[in-house]
């Protein structure tokens, strides 16, 4: 359809065609140019994230959506091509909204461009709408006629059994035809598998298809069969992959979506159902090679309920790098950029708070990029990993941090084949690190670079002999070592080179201090009555039991990597963490809470406590700090109360003596009185203090230097009567001599009074010559 259309408009320049999926990219060339009996990389080219197999010559070029997304960075009018076509458009991704955004920007400007927009379930009416009302071309396919079966579930009947009484229907009708069976997820196809080899069917097989398939269950997939084979599948074979042969389809009706939360900071996994364009998609999947069938496991009153289109993914995903790009192309706000389907306000907030938290902006309000944002927003990574990396080259750990990002960025490369699940565990057991599963990518990495020769020339051969000794999937492993060189080839751009292994002092903790640059929010203390982990947010995780610290012995702090709801609320890559590195490595959001503010005598000055939290989780606690700096006012106030009023001050002076004597003579009249407790004015005495000194004086080296002459010590000097509850005493007072004399003798007086008191009275002593 390309070259056709190319010659029909006359087009010398390059065609440019987007795919959802690498696979698709590299499959829908080979067919194209076998369509125009031309060599593959010449007149019909392909390229994925790290290869391209194009030419001077390539008229027509096959590309992943985020390849064309990247080529807008350095050619924002995109001039190579004349003809741009972006295919599977119903999938809804990030980069096609944004592709389909931004190319109705781009053909306001060029005229001469030509855009087309291809897909088999899409709602082609809006879509012309959104391009101002374009022409829509309607393509029939060729396909045999297919029959609906409606076999809702009984009350009680588990998803299995239900699926195996759709399996049987089918195979009752049709005793040799292939079935492909859409399920929601990997858990449901290994039990539905399960159940259906125990069957016995005669002559029949039952294979999964699901994303992480190993290479020889890949292989599996496609190879010939003298059985029938009944696929179990998610929906990555609703598009993604087209498997051969198909006769028949039973649709569970359900998917597992995921889902981002921006008030919970949580991507969840839950099992929802399916959208009628996706149950036609599923439907279409069979009735290519003959007459064809499709079971549904629901009800037709269901499938009217159901939405009519899946949610694309920018209504349910973190949207932190589709802004980051935005701003880094200069494309203006947000909230303003033509989405056939805007995000919500609140996951744009969440995105700028992201945004935020690792640097990349000064302030969202500002929507101004910091030098760190610009870097990241030149990484083909998400912003939260690329600042993983970059605080990684600052802490001497970027060999280190480099290997565990790209490893995150790639597919796992362990592999857990069905039936041998607990050898794949045996094997990689070696690999575990009970501390940290980030030190897992450096285990594998170790044991990679083994097969490297003199010249960093891998080893290919004894390097696939190894992955398949220990289970893990060679095709990835490379994947991983691509993503690791083409990142460093990033940085090196941006005048990072990075340090080598093991060059920092303690690599555990700048490692890990690295990666909690780009995931603050995402650790958790440990709760031994509720055995959980309380997060910030008033979240509460687990760890995956796939992680190695699910055995081990229950960290009181960690860092989980991603926080994946499903039955619950799962942290997945977790590692156990110093509390205290959070305050270091992101003070801008931590708050100090101070409290408990004393008196320090051998100090003199004020101190107290200072608690460090970040969003609920009290990082640092107890901590001694001087009060003056952090509440001068307060600070004012303890040091009046229990510095001066109560005398805890060292050292003497004019002031504090003058304090000390009227204190204690009126101490004395109480006791005379026996009015204890009734006649000391601790309150007046606070006030007088108060209102003459500065409000800054809290320390013993100010007060003195404040008073340190007589004319200044002179205002601060107070009377008896100042500090007295009662007035005109003085009267009363004669009566309780301190000394009288008797006898030609002078007698001491003491005077004791108080609840408690057994010698309460007067005494009077003196000495014996």
């Amino acid at each position: 359809m390309a070259v056709e259309l190319a010659r029909e408009l006359g087009q010398e320049g390059r065609i440019g065609c987007t795919q959802p999926r690498r696979l698709a990219a590299t499959s829908v060339s080979r067919r194209v140019a076998d369509e125009c009996k031309v060599e593959i990389g010449k007149e019909v080219g392909w390229q994925v994230r790290f290869t391209e197999v194009c030419s001077k010559e390539t008229k027509v070029k096959f590309m992943t959506d985020g390849i064309l997304l990247a080529e807008t960075q350095g050619d924002r009018e995109l001039r190579q091509y004349d003809i741009i076509i972006i295919d599977e458009a119903h999938e809804r991704s990030l980069n096609i909204d944004f592709l389909l955004g931004y190319l109705k920007q781009l053909v306001k400007r060029r005229k001469d461009l030509r855009v087309v927009i291809s897909s088999a379930t899409l709602d082609a009416g809006r879509f012309s709408e959104f391009f101002g009302k374009c022409p829509v071309v309607q393509v029939e396919g060729r396909t045999f006629p297919v029959e609906d079966v409606f076999l809702p579930g009984y009350e009680g009947e588990s998803l299995r059994e239900h699926v195996l009484r759709g399996v049987e229907y089918v195979i009752d009708l049709d005793p040799d035809g292939d079935v492909l069976v859409f399920l929601p997820g990997e858990r449901e196809i290994r039990e539905c598998a399960d159940l259906i080899e125990g069957q016995g069917f005669f002559n029949t097989e039952a294979i999964p298809v699901f994303a992480r398939l190993s290479l020889a269950d890949q292989e599996r997939v496609f190879a010939p069969s003298g059985k029938r084979r009944v696929f179990l599948a998610t929906n990555v074979a609703e598009t993604s992959l087209t498997i051969p042969g198909i006769v028949s389809v039973v649709d569970s009706g359900m998917a597992r979506v995921s889902r981002f939360s921006p008030s919970r900071q949580v991507q969840s996994l839950q099992i929802e159902m399916i959208s009628q364009a996706s149950a036609r998609q599923r439907r279409g999947r069979c009735g290519r090679v003959r007459d064809g069938i499709c079971v549904k496991l629901y009800d037709e009153e269901a499938l009217e309920m159901a939405s009519e289109f899946t949610d694309p993914e920018i209504r349910r995903s973190a949207l932190s790098g589709v802004i980051l790009r935005m701003l880094s192309l200069k494309l203006g706000d947000l909230r303003e950029f033509p989405f056939i389907d805007p995000p919500g306000p609140r996951a744009v907030n969440e995105g700028w708070d992201t945004l935020e938290e690792v640097g990349a902006v000064v302030k969202k309000s500002e929507a101004r990029l910091t030098d760190t944002g610009r870097t990241l927003s030149r990484l083909p990574l998400d912003p939260r990993l690329g600042r993983m990396l970059v605080e990684s080259e600052r802490r001497g750990v970027f060999e280190e941090v480099l290997i565990i990002v790209s490893g995150l960025s790639a597919m796992d490369v362990r592999e857990r084949p069905q039936g041998k699940e607990e050898r794949a565990d045996e094997r990689q057991k070696e690999f575990l690190d009970h501390k940290s599963d980030f030190g897992v990518f450096l285990n594998l990495w170790k044991g990679i670079e083994d097969f490297r020769g003199e010249k960093g020339k891998l080893k290919s051969n004894q390097l696939r002999r190894w992955c398949e000794k220990h289970f893990l999937s060679y095709r990835r492993v490379r994947e991983w070592l691509g993503i690791n060189s083409e990142l460093r080839r990033s940085f090196q751009k941006e005048g990072i080179k990075g340090k080598g292994i093991e060059t920092a002092a303690d690599v555990y903790a700048e490692v890990h201090k690295s990666v909690l640059t780009g995931i603050p929010r995402q650790i958790g203390v440990w709760d031994k009555e509720k055995r959980i982990y309380h997060s910030v947010g008033n979240r509460q995780f687990a760890v995956f039991p796939g992680s190695g610290l699910f055995k081990s012995k229950r960290a009181l702090w960690v860092l989980g990597f991603e926080l994946v709801e499903t039955s619950r609320l799962w942290a997945r890559k977790v590692a156990e963490i110093d509390p205290k590195w959070v305050e270091e490595v992101v003070p801008h959001l931590c708050r100090s809470k101070y409290h408990s503010p004393y008196w320090n005598e051998q100090q003199g000055a004020v101190y107290g406590t200072e608690d460090v939290l970040l969003g609920g989780l009290t990082v640092v606690e107890g901590r001694r700090v001087f009060f003056g700096r952090v509440n001068p006012k307060m600070a004012f106030e303890v040091f009046v109360r229990e510095a001066l009023v109560d005398g805890k001050m060292r050292g003497n002076n004019l002031v504090t003596q003058n304090l000390a004597w009227v204190k204690e003579t009126i101490l004395g009249a109480e006791r005379k009185l026996r009015r204890v407790g009734y006649l000391w004015n601790e309150v007046a005495a606070y006030d007088f203090f108060f209102e003459r000194l500065p409000a800054a004086t809290n320390t013993t080296k100010q007060f003195y230097k404040l008073t340190e002459k007589p004319e200044d010590a002179g205002k601060l000097m107070v009377r008896f009567s100042d500090l007295i509850w009662e007035e005109d005493i003085e009267d009363r007072l004669r009566l309780f001599p301190d000394v009288v004399e008797h006898g030609g003798r002078e007698w001491q007086g003491k005077y004791v009074s108080g609840l408690w008191a057994d010698d309460g009275g007067a005494a009077f002593g003196g000495g014996i010559d």
